[in-house]
């Protein structure tokens, strides 16, 4: 495999993993494949975080507040790997509890990464919601 065909499983296995695993109260995994190199930051669609406090502040918060995820999808439109960065673009469609309420909703999702000890960590991520 390529980088990019390398990347592209690490987003459909991994990463989707530890997204799900969020969307059911867990924030661990999601913590995990994040960057303990600064920077790191979060423009969130309910919240933002810079740096590393902020952030385990922040995946604290979430892992409180989803549940039940019944489903969770990733609609990559573009992405892209150059040396050891690496971008993803697209829709992320969630229907879980938050706070204990179910929801649907769609997020645009745009995340950046680096490569580091060989193993890809993500640096930053912008989400927001998607409106009719």
């Amino acid at each position: 495999m390529n980088d990019c065909e390398d990347f592209l499983a690490w987003v459909k296995t991994v990463l989707y993993e530890a997204e799900l695993a969020l969307h059911n109260g867990d924030a661990a995994p999601r913590r995990a494949l994040w960057s303990r190199n600064e920077p790191v930051s979060v423009l969130g669609a309910w919240r933002n975080a810079y740096g590393q406090h902020e952030l385990d502040e922040l995946f604290a918060v979430l892992g409180r507040s989803f549940s039940d995820c019944t489903s969770y999808a990733f609609e990559m439109q573009s992405y892209d790997v150059v040396g050891d960065m690496a971008y993803t673009a697209g829709l992320e469609h969630t229907s879980a509890s938050v706070d204990g309420k179910p929801r649907s909703y769609t997020l645009r999702a745009t995340q950046v990464y680096r490569r580091e000890g060989g193993e890809w960590k993500v640096v930053h991520r912008h989400g927001d919601t998607v409106t009719e």
